[in-house]
């Protein structure tokens, strides 16, 4: 039996605040972190979605004892290279390609063969861009010349080489080599394409030995290996990311208002709001603040008189990379035409986004033209939907039922949007917030 959600009415014009959820690529990391430290770390607004609550399942496989007590997280970490665990263990990541990476860049120093796997999503995912790192620091994977879960990992010898070059600009990457660095002495350099630095202010906020060295379009760090890590105290920000699915239903819906409390405006997070500036949508920042490296505000959004089109500039990309979905939903109804290129990573994500995109946009009625990384967007300011859609078959992609359920709510039509759990992944409140809105929809199974 299958679920699914039924939209049949616009959503009316809104002047609201709203909070939404923590934080996912913080949450994740801060969960690592404190599994690294000597003693008992204290994290308050945990994001409680499928991929935090997996990598939670799989730090405790690793002997990690962590409890909740009136809304705090208590992670009782081990140390560096001090987990517990027997042979044959198998961790399950589920959905999170988070996760996947950089708990295999924990275990780089393992005695024991560690069997990582995930659903079926995440089991078609490249993981050969962590392998040819990690295999430098000493590891080996299982079976050999296999790119895809499920894996293996084991220590088979020492470092080879401690410098590396990331070229993608994926964060995942990045950090999955930062982390593997933390077991060693000997510095490690990483000439690395920019993209979201949470796990550098990680870096700084522990008082982690770390250089950086910044060009315009690379970063140049230099870390050192640590015996110990302090235990420490969290408080996550709400997720940027969430925060667009609302922000485009504001821009999308006449004469609405919205302001969304405490987000984290990290630089590396804000590709999506520069280019939505670049195209009509103005933006106030109220309440800023500096938390732990981790810039936070409220942001106020109202619907803008016109959306403009746009040549993005790929620069952009990387500091927009889960947000794109959403930026193409709002180009449909952008005047004239935008183009968005060097897009070939949107392929690495949950489901292969750039084509879903393009596939969603024919869909509903916008010309588009896609090659394998760039994708040109003929937008219609009037456009108006009255016939019958169904989203389904898109691999449970949280962001691609996320936009869908925005496009129905926006451009009218009936619509049936199938995996509404698939919410569940990043953003489990994102259906309550709909309904807070004033967004109408109904849940219904079919068998």
């Amino acid at each position: 039996m299958k679920s699914f959600v039924n939209i049949n009415n616009k959503v009316k014009s809104f002047k609201k605040i709203i909070t939404v959820d923590s934080d996912k690529s913080i949450s994740i990391r801060s969960l690592i972190f404190a599994s690294l430290s000597n003693g008992i770390s204290k994290i308050k607004n945990l994001l409680e979605s499928e991929d935090i609550f997996n990598t939670i399942a799989s730090l405790k496989k690793l002997g990690v004892k962590i409890k909740k007590k009136k809304k705090i997280y208590f992670i009782y970490g081990v140390g560096i290279n001090r987990f517990k665990y027997k042979e044959k263990l198998v961790i399950d990541a589920g959905n999170s390609g988070t996760l996947a990476r950089l708990i295999f860049s924990i275990l780089i120093k393992s005695p024991y063969k560690i069997k990582l796997i995930g659903d079926k999503s995440l089991s078609k995912r490249d993981f050969g861009r962590i392998i040819t790192p990690l295999s430098k620091f000493g590891a080996k994977f299982y079976p050999k010349n296999k790119t895809t879960l499920p894996l293996m990992i084991k220590k088979f010898g020492n470092v080879k080489i401690n410098k590396f070059s990331e070229n993608k600009g994926s964060a995942q990457v990045k950090s999955a080599i930062m982390l593997a660095a933390l077991h060693f002495e000997n510095s490690t350099q990483i000439f690395a394409r920019k993209s979201r630095n949470h796990t550098e202010n990680f870096f700084k906020f522990l008082n982690i030995p770390i250089k950086i060295k910044k060009s315009k379009k690379f970063d140049n760090i230099k870390i050192k290996g640590v015996d110990k890590l302090k235990p420490f105290k969290y408080n996550v920000p709400s997720d940027i990311s969430s925060s667009l699915f609302f922000i485009a239903l504001t821009i999308l819906t006449e004469k609405s208002e919205l302001t969304i409390k405490n987000v984290n405006i990290n630089f590396s997070r804000l590709g999506a709001i520069e280019i939505l500036k670049k195209m009509g949508v103005k933006f106030i920042f109220k309440n800023k603040k500096i938390y732990n490296g981790e810039k936070i505000s409220d942001i106020f959004v109202k619907t803008p008189k016109k959306i403009k089109s746009i040549n993005c500039p790929s620069k952009i990309n990387s500091r927009a990379i889960d947000e794109f979905l959403i930026i193409f939903l709002i180009a449909a109804k952008a005047k004239g035409t935008s183009f968005f290129k060097d897009l070939g990573e949107l392929n690495q994500k949950e489901s292969p986004r750039l084509k879903v995109g393009s596939n969603f946009l024919t869909m509903i009625g916008i010309k588009n033209y896609c090659t394998a990384d760039s994708i040109k967007i003929i937008g219609n300011p009037n456009l108006q939907l009255n016939g019958n859609y169904i989203m389904k078959n898109f691999l449970k992609d949280h962001r691609v039922f996320m936009m869908s359920i925005i496009a129905a709510l926006t451009l009218g039509g009936n619509w049936k949007i199938f995996d509404p759990e698939s919410a569940k992944t990043s953003f489990p409140s994102f259906l309550k917030l709909i309904e807070k809105i004033g967004g109408n929809f109904q849940i219904s199974k079919k068998l």
